[in-house]
């Protein structure tokens, strides 16, 4: 099932890589990256940003240089500590994620256009189960993997209904036996 799935796959992922590339052709799949974690995290910090991109901390503050340059990341200092910078997007920023979601909705809803209503209906259904199931966490800790949020919308750990040890301001929850604890920081958008 999962090598049949991974080859059905390859169309969504052109479909996504398409309109990537049309849409987005002034940033880097990098960028890209950092600029949807930003989306979901306003305010975030550099290092939170370098962590969630799995970049070095100076690779991350190079990045942001580029899209401070290339107006889509503004920084100011962060609230709390006036040393922290914190991380925000421009209007330009946000009008070229909406183009982005946008052609993407386009070139799916060709595809969709052209299969049977019952194929529609069954692969909605089929795709809500996987994304809740993902959302919950479960796909997540076996293959530490990121749960997508395509709507630019911020999200919750998708591991906080999971497990967590109690830490100062944290709500103590029991463990499933053979769970991993869930990480400190939420998982990472990592396609557009």
């Amino acid at each position: 099932m999962s090598a049949a799935l991974d080859e059905a796959v390859g169309t969504l992922l052109a479909v996504w890589e398409a309109a990537r590339e049309q849409t987005t052709n002034r940033l880097s799949g990098a960028q890209l990256r950092a600029v949807m974690v930003v989306e979901q995290y306003d305010g975030i910090n550099l290092r939170r940003l370098a962590t969630l991109t799995d970049m070095l901390l100076s690779s991350a503050s190079r990045l942001c240089d580029r899209l401070v340059a290339a107006g889509m990341l503004e920084r100011e200092p962060g609230r709390h500590d006036r040393r922290e910078i914190s991380l925000h997007l421009t209007p330009e920023a946000d009008r070229l994620l909406a183009e982005l979601r946008a052609d993407r909705r386009r070139r799916l809803a060709r595809i969709l256009d052209a299969m049977s209503p019952d194929g529609r209906a069954a692969l909605l259904r089929g795709m809500r189960e996987f994304d809740e199931i993902g959302r919950r966490g479960a796909a997540a800790v076996a293959g530490s993997w990121p749960v997508l949020q395509p709507s630019g919308e911020r999200i919750a750990d998708p591991l906080a209904d999971l497990t967590a040890p109690s830490r100062p301001g944290r709500p103590a929850v029991t463990r499933r036996p053979g769970e991993p604890l869930p990480p400190d920081e939420p998982p990472v958008v990592r396609t557009a």
